[in-house]
Formats: structure tokens, sequence, C-alpha cells
């Protein structure tokens, strides 16, 4: 920190406030401030700082701006209620964490949407920046505010907030857009917009295309720019560890998964690139813990011979390996005799429904037999605890899918006594949300008191004190649902709701389902439409993002799941998802 920030007022603001180390910046890996005619970018997180800092993303997109020669970045994360009343009653404005300047002293402030509850956080962060809300109020002195993350890509609820949306991997178009604007700086507002608008990958709302815009990816990761270092924070953060991306994307089609359908086609990274990325980051962080990130880990081709070759090391080290979520298959078995050495804490599977009739209209890829021999491999080899993952409101779901959930659960803890395990079993059961780009996305969503109904029927049966069941507020899945598939309307829904105080609506602390029912009514929107059932015909109000799968595949994988058919994974063979309109080519790369 500067010298001068020791003198600055805002100290006292930060002596007032629960956990002020969100707010000071100072972080080891933290990159110095460059000097010079740049374009500055504030990246900001719409979550609290331990959420924000736990997100890879953001990590990868702040180490690549910085060394671009032409820009520097810097970040902002959503304040906590205590901090943002603060910066009110002291009229102060909400400073980067680098050099403490005012983000609306930047160029650029490049949200990432990760999650639709985060929205009114969006604009806490620009009210607290002095920024105004709505695109077409900002002046030519006023930052560009852009976007990318997983709900750019279905942007219409939030699109009225934003000057540009990033759609695709940020590694190939972020130095894109940046070195078009650095170009352009002292230009007008408009021709900067104009200019992103030609850029393969962005939507400029005021711009609009006549085709729908594409996703760019990255094609060969290996090639890409990825971190060696990272930002190690000074207070406890949520993953607190060294994250390491092995691919992108997933061939499993499984028809609820909105990232597996958008994040075409499978890209792996080298062993040898990882191996090199691990060991870097291992000497210029000092995390005591890996994890591997991507959307089926278990997947990754290089898995075995990754952990094989640095498990002596890892041990040297004292340093963990942790895995997300594995597949209930045989090579999950595999994968947990190599880790036994390892770790010994629980694994977690994601069997998502409790009968094989469910599964199949899912498209899981998961059978009887695999939960059965993951199960009896995971307690043979050592493990105490396993968490499972289901969801709740599926279509097509009956009483008996329901039943089918405590009939696994009571197996595991068959298969745990048969081998003398404590035999703990975590169960987290959360409501199913239709995503716009999916199968699923005309689907009705299940309403929250069925869901509630559901989700305790399900936890009144549980007769045994190992099992312990979770399952998400209901009342927040239904408010996700209706910005998930929503239309331009709730924008002014959003904002009168963060007038009227909503702030974190994904904590359940913060969030207030009553005030936003009475904000819907009170400005005459109906929310119910956007959880309802669509027409197939019906233009739905994301179709002007081309996320390369195509509306002919989802049609026949929706009715795949009607019937109950079960389409194969990618690896074996090209569905014909018309990914780039490479449709039947077997190879989505070409």
């Amino acid at each position: 920190m500067s010298e001068s920030f020791y003198q600055d007022p805002r100290r006292a603001i930060l002596s007032s406030v629960k956990r002020p180390s969100r707010y000071i910046g100072c972080e080891y890996g933290a990159g110095q401030v460059k000097n010079g005619n740049l374009l500055r970018v504030c990246y900001a997180f719409p979550d609290v700082y331990e959420v924000g800092m736990s997100y890879l993303g953001f990590q990868i997109l702040y180490g690549l701006t910085k060394e671009l020669p032409f820009a520097d970045a810097e970040r902002v994360y959503a304040p906590w209620p205590d901090f943002e009343d603060a910066l009110h009653n002291t009229n102060t404005e909400l400073w980067a964490l680098e050099s403490k300047r005012p983000i609306k002293e930047f160029d650029v402030v490049a949200f990432t949407l990760q999650y639709e509850l985060c929205y009114t956080n969006v604009l806490t962060i620009l009210d607290l920046g002095n920024i105004p809300h709505y695109a077409d109020e900002r002046k030519d002195g006023d930052p560009l505010v852009i976007a990318g993350g997983p709900c750019a890509l279905t942007p219409a609820p939030v699109e009225p907030f934003f000057d540009a949306f990033i759609i695709g991997d940020g590694e190939i178009v972020n130095p894109e857009v940046y070195q078009t604007l650095f170009e352009l700086k002292g230009r007008s507002r408009s021709e900067k917009l104009a200019a992103l608008s030609k850029i393969e990958g962005v939507y400029v709302p005021v711009y609009p295309s006549d085709k729908p815009v594409r996703r760019r990816i990255a094609k060969r990761l290996d090639d890409v720019w990825f971190n060696t270092k990272m930002i190690v924070p000074n207070t406890s953060i949520v993953h607190d560890r060294i994250t390491l991306q092995v691919f992108k994307g997933c061939t499993r089609g499984c028809r609820f998964c909105q990232a597996g359908m958008i994040d075409r086609p499978v890209r792996e990274r080298s062993v040898e690139s990882v191996l090199k990325q691990t060991d870097l980051l291992l000497k210029n962080t000092g995390w005591e813990e890996i994890g591997l990130l991507s959307l089926a880990t278990c997947d990754w081709t290089g898995l075995l011979p990754f952990i094989r070759s640095i498990t002596s090391e890892l041990e040297k080290q004292q340093t963990k390996l942790s895995l997300p979520s594995l597949r209930v298959d045989a090579f999950s078995v595999q994968l947990a005799a190599e880790l036994h050495a390892l770790r010994k804490s629980g694994l977690t599977f994601a069997p998502e429904a409790g009968t094989q009739r469910l599964r199949n209209v899912i498209n899981k890829g998961v059978t009887e037999e695999d939960i059965a021999n993951v199960l009896e491999q995971t307690f043979a080899n050592g493990w105490d605890r396993v968490k499972l993952y289901f969801m709740m409101g599926l279509p097509t779901e009956t009483e008996e899918d329901l039943s089918g959930i405590l009939d696994i659960c009571g197996q595991a803890l068959s298969v745990a006594r048969k081998y003398k395990r404590k035999g703990e079993i975590s169960v987290s059961l959360a409501g199913f949300v239709p995503k716009g780009h999916t199968p699923f996305q005309w689907e009705a969503q299940l309403d929250r008191e069925s869901l509630h109904e559901r989700g305790s029927w399900v936890k009144r049966q549980i007769r045994s004190k190992k099992i312990s069941l979770a399952y998400h507020e209901p009342k927040q899945t239904y408010l996700e649902g209706v910005f998930a598939r929503g239309d331009s309307s709730l924008a002014p829904v959003i904002e009168e709701a963060w007038r009227r105080g909503q702030r974190f609506d994904g904590w359940t602390e913060y969030f207030n389902f009553d005030r936003w029912m009475e904000v819907f009514a009170d400005l005459s929107v109906d929310a119910g439409k956007f959880v309802a059932a669509r027409s197939l015909d019906e233009k739905l109000p994301w179709e002007h993002i081309d996320c390369g799968v195509s509306k002919q595949y989802l049609l026949r994988e929706r009715d795949n799941a009607m019937k109950g058919i079960v389409t194969r994974d990618c690896r074996k063979g090209c569905n014909g998802c018309g990914w780039q309109g490479k449709a039947g080519t077997g190879n989505c790369n070409a």
C-alpha cells in the first residue's frame, strides 16, 4: 500500500467495518500498478471478496491483462453491506484494490456474471462508483461497462446496464477488445462501441447484428495464455488453494447442463503443460492444496498420468490434491484407488437423479451398476465419507424418482457398514432450473411450493443419523429461474429491488423473497411467465447469441429426453450437434 494511503481519510472507513482485508489489496502476487498512457481496466466481481478470489477466471483475466503492453488491470469486489453503508455515509467513491483509484476513473469496468442472483450487486458497484446504471445514460467521460461469464450468454435481464458483452473465452476475446479500445482512447463512446461491435465474440446492444453473435473459443489451450502466478489472499477465502484448469468443455451431453452445451468442443491441456504450471504455481504462491478444474475432471485423458507424476512431489511438500465431483463410473473407481494415498477426507459424486429412468431422461450416462461399483470401491479403499449431489424438479420426475435418492443413500450406508467404515453420507438436493441453450430451455420450472414439499418429503424419510441432507432454498431457485430465462423487462425490476434494499440475493441472510414479489407486482411484471413452459416455435430472449449448438439439435435432444433415449458420449462418435456449422464432421475443431 502506498505511503499516501496511510494518510488517506479512507483508512477510517476500513477501521469501522468487518473484515477490512476485503478492501485493502496488497496481497502477495498482486501486480504493481503500471505507469504511462495505458488502457486501464478494473475487473469487477459482483460478490464478496472471498467468493471472487476463489474464481479462477478472474485470476486468469487479471494476469493476462497485466502482461498486455498497452493495458493494466486492477480489481474490485462487491462491498459487504457495512462497507457500502460506510461509503455512502462518508460520500466516498468505491475504489480499486491496487491503486485505490475510484473505479469511475478507469477506461473499462469489466464484470464477471457468474450467477443470476448477483445482479443487484452489479448495481451496487456501479452506484458506489458514481457510474450511471443504464448504458444509455453514460457520457463520454464514463467508463465502458462490459461483462463476460456464463450469464453473458443469456444477457437480456441485465442488457440495459451494459455497454458490451464478451461472448466466449476471455483469453482470446479480451486482448482484442482492449487493443481496440486502447487505439481509440480519447474518442467518443459511440465510436468505441461501433468498433467493438465488429469484433467476433462481442455483443454490443446498441449495434445489433443481422446475425447471431457467435461464441469464440480458444481452440488449443496449450497455445493460449495461462497463469503461472496467482494472487494469494491475505484473508481466508472459499477455495483457498491453487486451481488448475485441465480442459474446457464436456462430451457427456447432460441435457440439464448449460455449461456442457455451450462450452464445446472439448479442448484438453497436455500433462506436460499442467505439470509445468503446477511447479511454477507451487513456487510462486506457497499454497498447500491444489484443485483441478473442469466440467468433468475425471474425463481428462491426462488425469492418471498427472496424478502418478505429481504424487511423490506433493507428499514431499505436504500438499493436498483436491478434485471436484467425480463421475459415478468405472474410471472413478480406478481414480479413487490412485487418490488413496493423497487424501481420506471424502469423495463427492453426482448421480443427479434417483432412478435409471430419470437419469436416462437427463442423459446422465450413469447406471445402477456404476453406482454400486463406485460405492463398493470407495469404502473398500478406506474412505469414510461420501457426498452425493441430486436434483429435484427435473422434467418427468415422479415420487419413485425421489424415493430412488433414499435407496442410493441406504445403499451407500450398507456398503460402508460392510467395510466397517464410519459411513457418513452427505446429500445435497438442489432444485432444477431450466437454462437457455439447453434441451430443457422450453420446459416449465417446478413451482417453489412443490420444490419445498419434495425437499421436505425426502428429508423426512431419512431415518439414519449417518445420513444428512440439505436442500436449496426453493424461493432462491425460483428467482434464479426467472432471471435465467428472462427478458429486458426485468432490468427495471432489478433496479427497483436494488433501490428497496436487495443485495447479495445468493446469501440466505440477505435474500428477501417477499420484497422481490412486491416489486414484480408494483411494476406489473409477471415473474411467473419466465418459469413457465415455452412454445417450441417461440422466439427466445437469448437467440441472438450463438453458442455453436443448433436449435435442431436441442429440439432433438428434448425429444430423446421425453422418450428416455440416451445419446452417446461425443468421444464415441459425433452426435451432430451442429457446433459452428460442423455437424457430422466428427471433428469439432476442424
